[in-house]
């Protein structure tokens, strides 16, 4: 394309040469200096009209305002009334846990009832009115302050049972051979070596050489060595004063100090110390003093629960 500008006080002409490419970056440049132009003008004017109210330019920036606020409050009204459903949901289930937390307590021997504050029913209720920003703020408020009593209800609870699971661990409710025949019970009986009466302080459990002797519960093994009467014979204190003993083994499998599980073996049947042939002398005893051991085994059985209290003081044997 060919430009001729003329000029007539000089009364000459020049001729510009522009090629496609030239004349289309000239559009193009024209047309960007002419948008940002209007967009500075469009600028200018709606900016003056909106500080000194004009009629049209004020009407339609009301109008965009007025949009914009509409267009929050509804998403702010629709997350909050998202938030009040999911909390009135944990409400439900925070009754719930509270209804679970009271036959638990009964289960741990806690009184749900005297350890809660308020009205136990988890805070504020969501009614069907919407909620305002402070009342769903203050509902929040309040759960996340009965959760945290809540979170310490269920722990006492749980350290209860804990306990009330050790303690009963601890008792030595399972027989030391479970498929052994029971000889010679507790109470006094024809002594095989002297042919007088006298005491017999356990239970004998008839096995064979070798036959494994399982711990009764849980403890710490106090004594685990050769008796003139006892033979090897291993005793496992259980705590509150009451100890187990395991007469006339032919081997023992643990040492002083072992911590032994229930079911644990501790030792193999034999014939050693004061024996007549090959049995499990076994012994409960409650601050020193010899009890009947069926006392004990038979509480696994489902009859009333062992107390760990001593008898009278009985006459030792042998």
């Amino acid at each position: 394309m060919q430009f001729i500008i003329t000029d007539a006080g000089l009364a000459r002409t020049r001729a510009i040469h522009l090629s496609g490419t030239r004349m289309l970056l000239a559009m193009m440049t024209l047309s960007l200096l002419l948008m940002a132009m209007a967009a500075g003008l469009y600028h200018w004017v709606f900016l003056k009209g909106a500080r000194e109210g004009w009629p049209v330019i004020g009407s339609l920036v009301r109008l965009v305002v007025h949009d914009e606020f509409e267009q929050r409050d509804r998403f702010m009204r629709e997350n909050i009334d998202a938030m009040a459903r999911k909390l009135g949901a944990m409400q439900a289930r925070m009754l719930q846990l509270d209804a679970l937390g009271e036959r638990v307590g009964g289960l741990a021997g806690v009184n749900t009832n005297d350890l809660k504050t308020g009205d136990g029913r988890g805070g504020v209720l969501v009614q069907a009115r919407p909620l305002s920003l402070q009342e769903l703020q203050a509902t929040v408020s309040d759960l996340d302050q009965i959760t945290g009593e809540r979170t310490d209800l269920l722990t006492l609870m749980e350290s209860r049972l804990i306990d009330a699971r050790l303690k009963k661990m601890m008792i030595p409710t399972q027989a030391p051979i479970p498929s052994a025949h029971i000889g010679s019970p507790f109470g006094w009986r024809i002594d095989p070596f002297t042919g007088r009466q006298a005491l017999h302080t356990g239970l004998d459990f008839q096995a064979q050489v070798g036959t494994t002797i399982q711990a009764a519960a849980g403890g710490v093994v106090v004594t685990a060595q050769s008796h003139p009467d006892y033979g090897n014979m291993v005793e496992v204190d259980h705590g509150n004063n009451l100890v187990t003993r395991y007469a006339h083994a032919s081997r023992l499998l643990v040492k002083q100090g072992d911590l032994v599980r229930r079911g644990q073996a501790l030792a193999l049947v034999g014939t050693t110390g004061r024996s007549t042939g090959p049995h499990l002398h076994f012994e409960v005893l409650v601050q020193g003093v010899q009890q009947d051991p069926r006392r004990f085994l038979e509480a696994a059985q489902g009859s009333a629960p062992v107390v760990a209290q001593a008898a009278p003081a009985a006459a030792r044997p042998h």
